[in-house]
């Protein structure tokens, strides 16, 4: 990744990435590889295997923000994990004591069940904590960051349907998951609607930060994490696509977002050409400025 300029990344903040991507790893291989056995291998029971696999990939995409934001020298690289990874983690843990009592706990489950849970909750728990403390650490060694470049017009647009149309449903999810269920292509419980809730909203944040932002090197973390986003739910709708109900308007809705997405990461990660280079496609050139 190239180095931005401006105040360096604090060694606190790129410890808690590291460790955030780590963490987001093991859940993914819980959820994405073992959909079916959540059962024994989660922290709680998910049905249909599609709400299982979506949940894995959005877990493993999630490594593509959290590493690159780790690997970056500078704050202003960096920034773009902070405030999504933040209100994930937070959302989650309500969400997790909300529903305490469909999580595997007590003598009914396996001991390597139990450990599964109290190692989710003891997860949920630390990290919101580990990163206010990071984000402490980086104020008092600096917040600096060089003046942004500006987006293409089309991207700023682009990013504001994605942020407005995650930050919605995601919220509608976790307020009354049972009448936003309708407008998701396969059922949810309250949990994992709730869940799914989540992980919109902080989906929906890191595309408003980015807008806020204005600027294509932080979005270059967020673009690795659509890229994979895009490509790992192309494959759980491969495996488990027979959960949806392909005749309705919200799983047009779900691949029509999951195109877009993946088309403005792709955009975002595209190196920036050199003098007398190629050019990405015209779609997405200009300063907008």
């Amino acid at each position: 990744m190239s180095d931005p300029g401006g105040a360096p990344l604090a060694p606190a903040m790129r410890r808690v990435l590291y460790v955030a991507a780590v963490l987001v790893f093991l859940a993914g291989v819980q959820l994405f590889v073992f959909p079916q056995r959540t059962d024994t291998y989660f922290a709680w029971t998910i049905d249909p295997a599609m709400t299982a696999v979506f949940l894995g990939a959005s877990y493993w995409s999630a490594m593509g923000l959290e590493v690159a934001a780790a690997r970056a020298t500078q704050w202003a690289g960096a920034r773009i994990a902070v405030p999504a990874v933040f209100v994930f983690t937070t959302l989650t843990l309500v969400v997790t004591l909300v529903h305490l009592e469909n999580f595997h706990l007590g003598g009914d489950f396996g001991v390597n069940t139990q450990l599964v849970t109290w190692a989710w909750l003891a997860v949920y728990t630390a990290v919101p904590v580990l990163m206010v403390v990071a984000m402490v650490a980086q104020r008092r060694l600096s917040t600096d960051v060089p003046p942004p470049r500006g987006l293409p017009t089309v991207v700023r647009l682009v990013l504001v349907g994605l942020a407005a149309l995650l930050l919605g449903l995601g919220v509608a999810l976790l307020v009354d998951p049972g009448w936003a269920d309708a407008a998701w292509p396969w059922p949810l419980t309250p949990l994992t609607g709730r869940a799914v809730g989540a992980w919109l909203v902080g989906l929906g944040t890191a595309a408003a930060h980015a807008r806020l932002l204005d600027d294509r090197e932080p979005l270059r973390a967020l673009g690795a994490t659509g890229v994979a986003f895009g490509v790992l739910q192309a494959v759980a709708l491969a495996r488990h696509g027979d959960d949806l109900d392909w005749g309705d308007g919200p799983s047009v809705g779900y691949v029509t977002v999951l195109v877009v997405l993946t088309v403005v990461s792709v955009w975002a990660v595209w190196p920036e050409p050199r003098t007398g280079s190629p050019a990405p496609p015209t779609l997405w050139s200009g300063s907008g400025r």
